[in-house]
């Protein structure tokens, strides 16, 4: 059942590999094809797993993103686990992951799989050139590989295992497509042995830093009929949640123990996730958040003989107590009434084009705040308007800026009395305008951006970031074509003014 050389469903159901050596050609959005001092390992998979053509293994990507709901994660993801499959059958929950990772920013991603062609007692790291792969090559952290392999005589160079191998080579497009540009250290693990992975998990724990990413790429079980795999990756995955390794180490001896018919493993990366589990725990990521599960006969198998797929991220409580604390300016009390006022302020304008008498006093509202105010109509945007200027108090900015979304946004027509029974409240309170060096010091997702050269300007709140799914490219482009009337580019020419803010948001739907 523990078994290192379980390949995954795409080859055993015989499709070609391609191995191409001709570099590949660049696609728009993805880093180009950049010259790596040191040997190229080549794609071993493509053709397979995922599509050699460029292009169209950039479409299937963007598809995958696209079509995945990943709930909010809050705080610095520091870790995570995704599949590894043939991208028909895995790619669809690999991409929660990698849609949270959207625009995030990580110097380097170390990857951490257990070979599926060689057993052997430690770890093999390469520490110099680049993968490469349709989309483009990616540099090895050479430095960061060094000082792992000093750690020990386990930790050690082995040219083989990595060749033929996939588990590390399929998440490579994904974070081309989501983080643009960074470096690898590829790791791949001859033995599940829990003392290994201690000792590469405490390794990384003091070599790694923040900007630092650790993917474990693991399939969970393999060959059960539907139900029973569904059972084990269940039990599976609830043990991996607990963060506990002992747990997991528990859980998947009892359920070999069951000898459910067909299962030839539990999980073909358990080394890697004891890694990754015990590296989390160690740097304070402790919340483990599973985002999805599905296996093969959920996305393109037979129900027959099923291969499991979860896909989970680790991240920092206390970052995201702090994240929760740097965004939080109204208390409970506060918002709802800031949405009673803003609510108020629309019904009593349109219909008798007065502003509304407002008499209730809470301090939340009386301080001088910058704030936006959206309006939604059966859950498409209706009106969104705001002001940063933090000089008069925000219970009056709120009403401002209601009656500008209700009548002012020139992309709609004014609210009209029949609409406002119809019509969903959200309000974004402003931190104050931070101008930026670069645009690499965005944080998509919790930073809101407004740019600007000369007279034209324009601003997108956090928010925008989460509901579209877009990367940072895609962010800032439309930022810069569609609200501020610059080229799409003119977010990377220093001549354009950057500016990022925070926000509180909160709506009816709290």
């Amino acid at each position: 059942m523990r078994c290192l050389r379980i390949f995954c469903l795409g080859l055993l159901l015989g499709l070609a590999v391609s191995c191409s050596r001709e570099a590949p050609a660049p696609i728009t959005g993805c880093p180009p094809v950049v010259e790596v001092e040191g040997p190229v390992r080549m794609p071993a998979v493509a053709g397979a797993f995922y599509p050699a053509d460029p292009a169209e293994l950039s479409r299937a990507v963007d598809g995958y993103l696209a079509q995945a709901t990943p709930p909010d994660v809050a705080g610095q993801i520091r870790a995570a686990i995704v599949p590894h499959a043939g991208y028909v059958f895995s790619a669809p929950v690999a991409a929660y992951v990698y849609k949270l990772l959207a625009g995030r920013k990580y110097d380097t991603v170390v990857l951490i799989g257990n070979s599926h062609h060689e057993g052997y007692p430690g770890v093999s790291i390469i520490a110099e050139g680049s993968f490469r792969t349709p989309l483009g090559d990616v540099p090895i952290n050479s430095e960061l590989a060094r000082k792992l392999l000093a750690v020990g005589r386990a930790m050690q160079f082995r040219q083989s295992p990595h060749g033929p191998e996939h588990s590390l080579e399929v998440q490579l497009p994904f974070l081309q497509k989501t983080l643009g540009t960074f470096k690898i250290v590829p790791i791949l693990l001859g033995t599940e042995s829990t003392d290994v992975a201690r000792m590469l998990a405490a390794a990384l724990a003091k070599q790694a830093g923040p900007d630092v990413l650790v993917i474990a790429s693991t399939d969970l079980s393999h060959y059960p009929r539907y139900d029973d795999a569904v059972y084990e990756d269940q039990a599976t995955l609830n043990a991996v949640e607990s963060g506990d390794v002992d747990t997991l180490e528990r859980t998947m001896r009892q359920m070999e123990s069951m000898r459910l018919p067909n299962t030839a493993t539990l999980m073909c990366g358990e080394g890697a996730v004891k890694t990754v589990m015990l590296y989390a725990r160690a740097i304070g990521a402790d919340r483990v958040k599973v985002l999805k599960y599905a296996n093969s006969g959920d996305t393109a198998g037979s129900k027959d003989r099923c291969v499991g797929y979860g896909a989970v991220v680790f991240s920092s409580e206390r970052e995201a107590s702090m994240q929760n604390k740097e965004n939080e300016v109204l208390n409970a009390e506060e918002r709802k009434a800031a949405l009673e006022l803003a609510r108020l302020t629309v019904e009593t304008y349109v219909r008798t084009g007065k502003r509304p008498v407002w008499n209730k006093r809470l301090p939340g509202l009386e301080k001088p705040l910058g704030a936006f105010v959206t309006l939604r109509e059966n859950g498409e945007l209706r009106g969104c308007i705001g002001r940063f200027e933090p000089d008069i108090p925000l219970s009056q900015v709120i009403i401002e800026m209601a009656i500008a979304a209700a009548t002012e946004d020139h992309r709609f027509p004014p609210v009209s009395d029949k609409e406002l029974g119809e019509i969903d409240y959200e309000i974004s309170v402003l931190s104050p305008l931070r101008k930026v060096k670069s645009w690499k010091e965005i944080e998509l997702g919790r930073h809101g951006v407004e740019v600007a050269r000369g007279f034209r300007r324009g601003v997108y709140l956090p928010q925008v970031a989460t509901e579209t799914g877009w990367d940072l490219d895609t962010f800032m482009s439309s930022l810069c074509a569609h609200k501020a009337g610059l080229p799409a580019d003119a977010w990377k020419d220093p001549q354009t003014d950057i500016y990022v803010f925070t926000a509180q948001v909160f709506s009816d739907h709290e």
